[in-house]
């Protein structure tokens, strides 16, 4: 089974990282990716960094580490990104295969305002990751839940760092910090 991990890593942090690690052992998941959207349609307009340094941000966080990789269909088409529109190009460009689509149970409480989300038992299993004292949502449409560590590292805090100059190291691994700082990420406006 592949696991899709998909989100706005708007920057990826080690938070990400452990979760997705966290999952890659508990479902027994032959490979694990990490799939940035091109615009999620929750926040549309509210990305902070561009599509294309986001991937970059996924490419260099997880460099190296076996079983994970970047899933790169939500970037390959214009926004916003769809789950049940991504499952079905998936099952078009690779037949066979059987998909896991990871999500909090922060994210799982917008289930019902998604895009034909009734759809997508039929193409994926979907699968909730849920943080220590958080419930996970009641849904017809979650397969599964799976604990991980409740770890406090937020996209949202990391912006607000850089905006305020502070450092990010130990926050995020050190390649994703050098391209924030490199391409001036996160440096003016809100977090």
């Amino acid at each position: 089974m592949i696991g899709l991990f998909g989100g706005s890593f708007d920057p990826i942090h080690h938070g990400h990282l452990i979760v997705a690690q966290t999952v890659i052992e508990a479902l027994g998941l032959e490979e694990l990716r990490f799939m940035p959207a091109q615009e999620q349609p929750f926040k549309v307009g509210l990305h902070r960094a561009p599509a294309a340094l986001r991937a970059e941000m996924v490419a260099r966080a997880i460099a190296g580490q076996p079983g994970f990789a970047l899933e790169r269909a939500e970037l390959e088409r214009p926004g916003p990104s769809y789950t049940v529109e991504t499952l079905r190009e998936l099952r078009r460009r690779e037949p066979g295969r059987q998909f896991v689509v990871l999500l909090g149970s922060d994210a799982a409480l917008d289930l019902g305002g998604w895009k034909e989300a009734a759809a997508i038992p039929a193409l994926a299993r979907l699968v909730v990751f849920r943080r220590a004292g958080s419930a996970p949502p009641a849904s017809s449409l979650v397969s599964e839940t799976v604990d991980v560590p409740a770890i406090e590292i937020s996209a949202t805090e990391i912006r607000a760092r850089v905006a305020r100059g502070q450092s990010i190291r130990y926050w995020v691994p050190d390649a994703v910090a050098e391209l924030i700082a490199a391409n001036g990420l996160y440096r003016h406006g809100e977090a």
